[in-house]
């Protein structure tokens, strides 16, 4: 989990008006920390409901995304780390013994990485566009964090089989009894953000693809939670596309 002294920073920033800065790219206004609160506990109550049995699958609609936020430092728009939160009570709080985090974000889910890095238990996958912000990941992987640079430009048929030849091989192996996603839709041709060029149906191709992995291991249990995404058409598409995937 996140230290207790990143916690407390966060908490003694939180401005009463205006903004504070936890770091270049990462502000926090009077709303963000109960936002961001709540982004973290919308993916811990998913994988209640989800290992309760009240659902099988699950979408949080959550922002500020998480996927950036190490164990001891906010950055790149992520306050506290949502997904790792969620994977990791999964494990404390239900005593399951794997989970999966499978990040489609067109940044290196390092955060992620830094909170799950030497624990076995978490089976880690990241595309990712590389050279690119946060510039790591591309040498960091091992056997249970399978790291994917592509290259500016890389579309569809590129990520498709970065996903059929690193992940679902690594899923087969790992046979997960939860699986966990971050959904960063900011790999779209149209996002702002980044160069890379995926389009709507790639969503809904890589979700159809993690259910059918999860079908396989976890009874069908997903918790996808919402990162980046920058371009609101774009983004409001490919979620839609990815929601209709998890609904099966």
């Amino acid at each position: 989990m996140h230290e207790d002294a990143h916690i407390d920073f966060v908490h003694e920033s939180a401005p009463d008006e205006d903004y504070a800065f936890l770091d270049p790219d990462t502000s926090l206004n009077p709303r963000s920390l109960p936002a961001a609160l709540r982004a973290a506990g919308a993916v811990v109550e998913a994988v209640d409901r989800v290992l309760g049995g009240s659902a099988t699958r699950a979408f949080c609609a959550v922002r500020p995304p998480g996927h950036h936020a190490t164990r001891a430092r906010a950055m790149g728009f992520c306050v506290f780390n949502n997904v790792a939160v969620g994977a990791l009570h999964a494990l404390e709080a239900h005593g399951l013994e794997r989970v999966a985090i499978l990040d489609f974000d067109v940044h290196h889910g390092n955060g992620t990485e830094d909170m799950i890095r030497d624990d076995p238990r978490v089976l880690f996958g990241s595309t990712f566009q590389h050279p690119y912000y946060p510039f790591c990941g591309a040498d960091s992987g091992n056997e249970h964090v399978i790291n994917v640079p592509l290259p500016a430009m890389t579309g569809s048929a590129g990520f498709r089989a970065a996903v059929e030849r690193h992940w679902l091989p690594a899923l087969e192996r790992f046979e997960p009894q939860l699986v966990l996603v971050s959904a960063g839709f900011d790999a779209h041709r149209d996002d702002p953000l980044a160069y890379l060029q995926l389009e709507d149906d790639d969503y809904e191709w890589v979700t159809r693809r993690l259910v059918e992995a999860a079908e396989r291991s976890a009874g069908g249990r997903i918790v996808s939670t919402l990162e980046g995404g920058y371009n609101t058409v774009a983004l409001a598409r490919s979620a839609a596309r990815h929601v209709h995937a998890l609904d099966g």
